[in-house]
């Protein structure tokens, strides 16, 4: 029993580690999370495998409780219980699959990959191991990815120390020779740092300093231009009216996020605009959960949240190209990623509001899941956020 509670402890203690360095929004250190495998399988008992569980999520998604505190503006305690909360699908997950029989772990693993890559476990599903994939195996694509999971596999196993070795030797090789995800030729991604006032703020002032922005980026030769989430606001025809006026004749293309609202609630979306009209180009796959999305909406008659279009538009068509859209909150998941490069996509376009993530590394997390996914695929990207 001593013992068990040693290793266990000593477990614990290395899934912090992992957990840490793998999700501190670099993307050169998102391989660590790859040790989670090898730190689940060692666990002892039931009980280990839910304490090491805990402890890699908890602290891959340490940044959660600031946020949910930040955005709501209240104390520490709701977000506490939301991070616990989030956790209980990776948690549980784990330790269904988990067996005593070494034998049976690397497919108990396998199962464990595929849950959390997709709903409904995978509504939650960060901090997920494949993510590590662009970094280990750039530009290998569908191939990198099955590397990863036999990879992912053959660490659970009695080889996992050489299959540790061999995965080490795969990183520091593409250390050596790594190149970030490039921009399509013509195309800019604008950050900015507005803070809670983006797309709050909905005074024409605001939307005339933009489209001056917008202005200035295409002078230097830019034709496509990307906004952040919620960057227009709450749209709206007269809106609409401006931008397609304020554009025409000068040959650019925004895609910007904004809202449209309806009786029934309203859809995160992403818009195209130029001088001759504007359009819905994409509606969010997952708004944030609870604060946005709200699941049991309709169960209690509760009205006014934004819609989730699981497996709509995994990609959508813009001057020629395919881009796959993801919006804040996906970028944090494997599906929608993998829905969108299944469909072809040939651009990566993130965007972003995070101005509640403030003094944690949500956004830099976000940022390298991106870049790590783009490499893997070997897609350009285009990064736009607000903070």
């Amino acid at each position: 029993m001593r013992r068990d509670l040693t290793l266990t402890a000593v477990l614990a203690v290395a899934a912090v580690i992992s957990g840490w360095i793998g999700w501190s929004g670099n993307p050169m250190l998102l391989p660590a999370s790859c040790a989670f495998a090898i730190i689940w399988s060692k666990a002892p008992n039931r009980i280990a495998v839910l304490i090491v569980s805990a402890a890699y999520f908890l602290t891959a998604s340490r940044g959660l409780p600031h946020g949910v505190q930040r955005f709501y503006s209240t104390d520490v305690w709701p977000g506490l219980i939301f991070w616990l909360a989030a956790s209980s699908s990776f948690v549980l997950v784990h330790l269904a699959v988990w067996s005593k029989r070494s034998t049976s772990r690397p497919f108990g693993f396998l199962v464990a990959l595929v849950l959390m890559a997709v709903p409904p476990f995978g509504i939650t599903g960060w901090a997920h191991p494949l993510t590590a994939s662009g970094v280990l195996f750039p530009g290998w694509e569908w191939w990198g990815l099955a590397a990863m999971t036999a990879g992912l596999m053959g660490l659970v196993t009695r080889m996992g120390p050489a299959v540790a070795v061999a995965l080490t030797g795969f990183w520091l090789w593409s250390a050596a020779i790594w190149t970030d995800p490039h921009l399509p030729a013509t195309w800019r991604g604008v950050d900015f740092e507005m803070g809670p006032s983006l797309g709050r703020d909905a005074t024409l002032k605001r939307q005339r300093d933009l489209i001056a922005t917008v202005h200035e980026v295409a002078s230097q030769g830019s034709g496509f231009i990307v906004l952040p989430e919620s960057a227009l606001g709450l749209w709206t025809p007269t809106l609409g009216s401006l931008w397609t006026e304020n554009l025409r004749g000068r040959g650019v293309t925004i895609i910007a996020g904004a809202a449209v609202l309806d009786p029934g609630g309203y859809d995160n979306v992403l818009l195209l605009v130029d001088g001759d009209d504007s359009k819905v180009l994409y509606r969010a796959r997952l708004p944030v959960p609870v604060s946005m999305w709200r699941p049991w909406g309709t169960l209690v008659d509760e009205y006014g949240g934004a819609r989730a279009h699981f497996f709509a538009d995994p990609v959508v068509e813009v001057g020629g190209r395919r881009i796959a859209p993801l919006i804040c909150y996906e970028q944090l998941l494997v599906w929608p990623v993998l829905h969108s490069l299944l469909a072809g996509a040939d651009v990566v376009v993130a965007v972003g509001n995070g101005w509640w993530t403030a003094g944690s590394l949500i956004v830099d997390v976000q940022r390298a899941n991106v870049t790590a996914w783009a490499s893997l695929f070997g897609t350009s990207l285009v990064i736009s956020f607000n903070t």
